[in-house]
Order: structure tokens, then sequence, then C-alpha cells
């Protein structure tokens, strides 16, 4: 067993470990304007969890469309695909902290609503391809991110136990759907999940501002960390975190401050 309770640990790819989220709301963008579609916030925030197949056909019933599902796919597959291939970038420290989990004899693996083809070269080009002993996507189950079919599936191909799993998620169908599976959920902060926050919080096991973050705590506890003392903050930490910032939004410096205070107490 790696850390103390946790043999495996489950990522999602956009907003989670990729600093990507932006590229769809580029897609999204360039899409209502080609088609001359109206704005609409309602639809890009109900296809976030869902598979490609699943928004495609959302978005032909939300807006009327005459197009098929596999036309309005390999739009928006054409739109994304440059982007995965040569400008996603991962967030701040996630590579470090995958390799520290590593270090410690943790299980990875991916969990994405997005395809092989858009996620294996950003994997590839961001260096992280090799730390990952499975992967799965949503266009392997029948169902999205709402359940935990997904996060099954990965943990099936580690060979661990849901129980000894953490899902690291930045929505809240994501969490929901971790929890569902009887995994050990864990927040990951993105600012395009910023609406969700609060309600991630009530729901996830646990959350994180960010890796950076994750490592500094991971390196200050005395002893190797439990799943709640070493992988992420504890949950009353953020919340703690948020009265003292007054709502406001986060520095890195300022969270790293306001949580140190819970930290400190639990070493």
């Amino acid at each position: 067993m790696g850390l103390q309770g946790i043999d495996g640990a489950i990522f999602d790819l956009d907003g989670t470990i990729f600093d990507s989220m932006y590229i769809w709301e580029e897609v999204d963008d360039a899409f209502i304007k080609k088609h001359g579609l109206p704005p609409s916030k309602e639809y890009v925030e109900a296809i976030r969890p869902m598979s490609f197949l699943e928004s495609a056909k959302y978005v032909i019933r939300y807006f009327g469309l005459q197009e098929t599902p596999e036309e309005i796919m390999k739009e928006w597959h054409e739109l994304a695909l440059y982007a995965y291939a040569n400008s996603v970038a991962l967030k701040p420290y996630a590579r470090e902290y995958l390799l520290e989990l590593k270090k410690r004899g943790i299980k990875l693996a991916v969990a994405t609503a997005l395809s092989p083809e858009l996620f294996e070269p950003a994997l590839r080009n961001n260096k992280i391809e090799g730390l990952f002993d499975a992967t799965s996507h949503a266009g392997e189950v029948s169902r999205g991110k709402g359940y935990p079919d997904l996060y099954l599936l990965a943990a099936h191909r580690l060979g661990v136990a849901p129980e000894n799993c953490a899902v690291f998620e930045d929505i809240l169908a994501g969490i929901q759907g971790a929890k569902q599976g009887g995994f050990y959920a864990c927040g990951i902060y993105d600012q395009y999940a910023e609406a969700e926050k609060n309600k991630i919080l009530e729901t996830a096991d646990a959350y994180a501002f960010c890796y950076h973050d994750l490592l500094r705590r991971l390196h200050s506890c005395k002893a190797l960390p439990c799943k709640r003392a070493g992988l992420f903050f504890d949950k009353k930490a953020i919340q703690h975190a948020d009265n003292e910032n007054n709502g406001k939004a986060y520095s890195k410096t300022n969270a790293w401050k306001v949580i140190t205070k819970n930290i400190k107490k639990e070493i």
C-alpha cells in the first residue's frame, strides 16, 4: 500500500491537470459564431461533464440544428486538435505532484471526457504520458461524469478498489460521480468552475487550491501522510481560508498563509 489507505489516484485532465478550459471557451465561441447561434451560458454549463457524443446530441436538441452528431463532433475536434497537440499546458506544479505520488508508490490513472486523439498528444508534449498506469475516456462508457462509470473503469484498469482510490476533479459532476462509486473525492480549484466551488466543498471529501500548495502540504508532514493529511487539504482548512479571505479571489500566497495555520495544528 502506498499512502495510508490510498493505492491509486485518478485524475481528470481539463481543468484538473491541464490548464485548458479556455480552449473550450474559444471552441464554443467559434462554433456559435460560425452557426449564427445566440450565446448561451446554460448550454456551456450543461455540456461540461458530457462526452463528445452526449454534447453533440445536446447541442442539436438545444439549438435545433440539422447536423448529425458526427458532423458536430468532427467540427469541434478540428477546432480543438491543434491546441491540444501544440499549446495545452499543465497547471503549475502538477507534474511535480504526480512525480511525488509515483515516488510514494501510488498508481496513477487518467479519467477524462476528452478523446484519445486530443489528450494523448497533450500528455506526450507535457512529458507526463509515462507517469500514468492506465487511462479511461468518456467514449468507453455509456454515462458521463455525473456517474461513476468512468472512474470505475480507470480503477479496474489500475487493479485498485474504489475505496482505495482518490479521484481528482475540478467540476461538481465529476465529484458526484466519484462519490457514487465509493471513491475518495478531491476537488481541485479551477477558475472556470468558480460558480460550483461551494457545492464542490459540500460534496467532496477534500479540496485543494493548487498543486504547489499540495506539494508543500505533503512535504510539511513529519510522518508518511495519510490521505487527508498529505494528499489533500481538509475541507475545513479551505473553508476557513474562505472565511478569512472574505470570499475574495485567492492568490496562491494568501491561500497558503491562511491554510498553514490549520496544517500546523495537525502536525
